[in-house]
C-alpha cells in the first residue's frame, strides 16, 4: 500500500476547524501519555534501575510465587523486560502476573507534568 490509505478520521467543528477524535493523547517525556499514571509508564521512567519484581503464577504448582532480580530494560502495556547482570539471563514478564516491584534506589515518578523522585 502507499502508506496513506488508512488515516485518522477528522471531524469538522462549528468554526470550520478540523479536530482529531479522542484517543490521540498528547505526549511528553520520552513519549509517555500525559495525565495517565500507569505501572508501565512508571517503569519506563525508571528504565536502567535495579529492581526485584515479585510475580505470582496462580495456576502453577511449580512456580506459585517468584522473585526476579535485575535491571529494567523495557516496559510495555502488558509486559516488563528485565535483565539479570549476575546470571546474564533476560526475563519477559507479563504484567498480569506482576504483584509489585521493589526498587534498590529512588523512584522517578511523573504525574502529570513534573518529574518527582521518591
Amino acid at each position: 500500500m502507499n502508506g496513506n490509505y488508512f488515516q485518522n478520521p477528522t471531524f469538522p467543528t462549528n468554526e470550520n476547524k478540523v479536530v482529531t477524535p479522542p484517543g490521540n493523547i498528547n505526549t511528553y517525556q520520552d513519549s509517555l501519555p500525559m495525565e495517565q499514571s500507569f505501572i508501565e509508564n512508571i517503569l519506563r521512567l525508571n528504565k536502567g534501575k535495579k529492581v526485584k519484581a515479585y510475580v505470582s503464577y496462580p495456576d502453577s504448582t511449580e512456580w506459585q510465587n517468584k522473585v526476579y532480580n535485575g535491571i529494567i530494560e523495557e516496559a510495555g502495556r502488558d509486559h516488563l523486560i528485565i535483565s539479570d547482570p549476575v546470571t546474564g539471563n533476560w526475563y519477559l514478564i507479563r504484567m498480569i502476573y506482576l504483584d509489585y516491584v521493589e526498587f534498590d534506589e529512588r523512584i522517578s515518578y511523573s504525574y502529570p507534568y513534573s518529574e518527582k523522585t521518591f
